[in-house]
Parts: structure tokens; sequence; C-alpha cells
């Protein structure tokens, strides 16, 4: 028998239906509105400002954030500090996006006639489309939120969730009509996982010199083994004589070699090397390589890196891909 819902879990699920009927309602109601301000900050020569009071305030703050990490740099000014000094960071090459519920907060009206007299575009998010704020606007985004999800119906709730959305969406259709790409992204966050796997390259993160330890084919295999040793990699990259790849000797092949000669020093390394090992290009992404390491029956520890016309420069092993955040 299923278990009755506690009154906890109830109220839980009408939080949700109340604020999804708020961004249904907003969905159906803000898209003229909203593809013209899109337009104005597209356009924008100069800053993007979000400005705001009190919930709406932190709304606004995280949507300059947004936008400024998917490609349109953004500010946030607090409305009470713009009125006393920080309002001198507006010119006319700006567009100021003021959110309000109400639109009659009296710090935000006082702040926005003196953006349109520097010139400055504004958009006003609203859920009062006859508001004061909404009046000093050249855009308004009015949303029509039925109720909050507060049971008072004061609390801001379905109107910051929706605003939030609206400021999502206006990012989203930004970085289209930008065309941001993966590597654009990744620009603005080189710190993270997904900014290291967009932008660090092979070549970033390989191993060489004594490191990349390399034979020549006609080498002895006690001298394989010394530089094997010595470079510490669990491998070494077998090369021709112009350079390029002619195989690999890593610790498994010497181990299966050991398994079934009886004398290894009477091997060649011919006879030891893989002949057609993975490999990874020195301009290729790190990430790459890994998935490549990784996604096997059998992954792999090494690979010999190269260069396109496939001259040996380097060995990537996958404990320098950890140590590198990947």
């Amino acid at each position: 028998m299923a278990a009755k819902k506690t009154s906890v879990s109830r109220e839980m699920e009408q939080v949700f239906d109340i604020e999804i009927e708020a961004l249904q309602s907003v969905k159906k109601s803000v898209a003229p509105s909203f593809t013209r301000a899109v337009n104005i900050i597209a356009a924008c020569r100069g800053r993007v400002i979000l400005t705001g009071i009190g919930k709406s305030g932190i709304i606004a703050n995280k949507i300059a954030a947004t936008l400024t990490s998917t490609g349109t740099p953004a500010s946030y000014l607090h409305a009470t500090e713009a009125l006393h000094g920080d309002l001198g960071i507006v010119t006319s090459r700006d567009v100021v996006v003021a959110i309000g519920k109400s639109g009659e907060s009296g710090e935000l009206n006082a702040l926005l006639p003196i953006v349109r007299k520097a010139g400055a575009k504004v958009i006003a998010i609203t859920a009062s489309g006859s508001s004061r704020m909404a009046a000093f606007a050249d855009v308004v985004v009015e949303l029509k939120i039925p109720r909050e999800a507060c049971p008072l119906n004061l609390a801001p709730t379905s109107s910051t969730t929706a605003t939030l959305v609206v400021g999502d969406a206006i990012a989203v259709a930004l970085m289209k009509l930008k065309r941001i790409s993966a590597d654009d992204y990744a620009r603005s966050h080189p710190g993270g996982q997904l900014g290291r796997r967009l932008l660090l390259r092979v070549e970033d993160v390989m191993r060489t010199g004594d490191r990349s330890p390399t034979i020549a084919i006609n080498d002895s295999v006690r001298t394989m083994l010394a530089r094997i040793t010595e470079g510490q990699a669990g491998a070494i990259s077998v090369v021709t004589a112009a350079g390029r790849l002619a195989g690999l000797v890593s610790d498994y092949d010497v181990r299966k070699a050991l398994e079934t000669a009886p004398d290894l020093f009477e091997l060649r390394i011919r006879d030891i090397m893989n002949p057609d090992p993975l490999c990874a290009f020195v301009d290729q992404l790190a990430s790459e390589a890994l998935d490549m390491m990784r996604n096997r029956p059998k992954p792999l520890a090494v690979l010999p890196v190269l260069t396109r016309k496939r001259k040996v420069v380097g060995m990537l092993h996958i404990g320098d891909l950890a140590s590198a955040g990947l």
C-alpha cells in the first residue's frame, strides 16, 4: 500500500505547481517584448547593467553573472548605491535592465529618470506594465504572474523564479545571436573542469625530453629496458631514423614477452613492440586523448604523442591528465 502524502510533501508539490503555472503564464505573454529586449541588448555598444532592490536585486545580480559567462559582458548595479555615486558608471552607450515586481520601488524610480537623461536605453522587467518603472522604460518585459507560491501571496517566489528564467532565456538567445561556441564559453571558464576539457591540448600536458623516452628499432633490448626505467613513463616510443613512430613498447609488452621467451635479451625490439599503437596528436584536445585511453575494453596508461606528420614529440600519461584536473 502506498504511503500517504504528508502535509509537507503536499506543500512542496503545491509550490511546484504554482511556480510552473507562473512560468506557463509568462511563456505565453512575454514573447514580443522579450524579442525587442534581446535585440536592444545585442546592439549595445557599451555596458549591460542590471539593477534592482531586495530579492529582485539578487536576481539581477545572478542574471548579470549568467550574461557575462555566456558571452554578453554585464555588471550589477545596486540601485541605492547608484544614487550615492555609483551611477557614474552609466553612459549613453549602455543598456540598463531594471528588475522590480511592483515597479514602484522608490530607489529604482529615482534612478531611472537620471539613466534616461544620460542617454542609456532602459529595459524594465516587472509584473506591472502600468507601473512608474515601466513608464521610464524603452521596453517593458511584463511578467504576468497569477500568484506567488507564498501562502500569503506576498513573498517573492513565483515572480523571482519567472524573472530568473526570463534572464536565462535572454542569455541563451544572445548566445545564439552571437554564435557563441564551446571554445568561446571555455575561455570564460578556464578554471573549471569544463574549461580545462575545452581548452587544454595534448601539448600542454604531455611529457617531453628524458620523460618521453625513445629508442631506435635496431637498438638492444638491454638499452631499451634502461631507458624505460629512466623515463618512468611505463613505455618507450620506437622511432625510425627520421623520428617517426615505428611502434611502442610498454611495461605490459615486456611482461608478456617474459612469459614466452626463455631469454628476453635474445629478442629484438621489433619482436616485443606493438607496431600499431594508439597515439595522440600534439594539437588534439587533451580530453579527447583521455577519452581514447579510457573508453576501451582495456584502458591505456600511456600514449605516444605525434605531430600530424607522425613525428614523435612526447608521451602522454594518464596520471598527468588526472593532475591537470581532467
